[in-house]
């Protein structure tokens, strides 16, 4: 599908925002906000609901305003000692059906002035969801190596976040995944450019790029026992 969705105003607008961030600023460029960021952004989640379907029925794209794939635009500023209120980028989780019952991966689509992407995976683990990763993929690393080791997925994505220093307690530091088994996340993508962002073939890419990190994700569904 050949369709644009952002704008260069779109970054204007992210731009502005990271110099004005104050509640009165953005009630009186709210319009904007809505027109060059919320709105097309939800277009494209709704665009690329269907496609998802396909790819699995078990993760949704969902374009509404409150309860959906968009993240909140306000920050959460209760445990933080940064107290500006709004998010300077915007993003999207293509999240499993059962995301909120329990853990689950989810594909990931960030759209910031100089720091857009698109991924997958998980994200901040609570301890017990890692040992249960850890230990899924110390017994089955075949199937892992299969989806994320390959040339091609190995020039395209990178693993995203933190690793330990020294293997976790009880594995063998000679395991061949001993690399992903230090990982604190298990996800990985791909940065979009700005020019990419705004051009015709965003929907088409984005698929591509989900279509390319479903292996992974079917793997970490497995993991924790969950449909793909």
């Amino acid at each position: 599908m050949k369709k644009r969705y952002f704008t260069p105003a779109s970054f204007k607008f992210l731009r502005a925002l990271k110099r004005n961030n104050t509640r009165e600023w953005f009630e009186a460029h709210k319009d904007e906000f809505e027109s060059h960021v919320r709105g097309p952004f939800q277009a494209l989640i709704a665009d690329l609901a269907a496609p998802l379907a396909r790819i699995s029925p078990h993760f949704v794209a969902d374009p509404r305003r409150q309860g959906g794939s968009l993240f909140r635009q306000h920050r959460d500023t209760r445990f933080s000692k940064d107290k500006t209120p709004y998010k300077t980028w915007a993003g999207a989780r293509l999240f499993h059906e059962r995301a909120k019952q329990v853990a689950a991966p989810s594909f990931y689509l960030h759209i910031a002035d100089g720091d857009s992407f698109v991924g997958g995976g998980i994200w901040h683990p609570e301890p017990d969801t890692l040992r249960k990763l850890r230990s899924f993929l110390e017994e089955n690393p075949a199937a892992w190596t299969a989806a994320t080791q390959s040339k091609s997925f190995r020039s395209r994505y990178e693993f995203w976040g933190e690793s330990l220093s020294r293997p976790p307690r009880g594995v063998d530091p000679a395991h061949p995944l001993i690399e992903d088994l230090k990982r604190k996340n298990l996800a990985a993508g791909t940065a979009l450019s700005e020019e990419e962002v705004l051009g015709d073939r965003l929907h088409e890419l984005v698929l591509t790029h989900i279509k390319a990190l479903a292996p992974m994700l079917d793997y970490l569904c497995a993991a924790l026992d969950l449909e793909f």
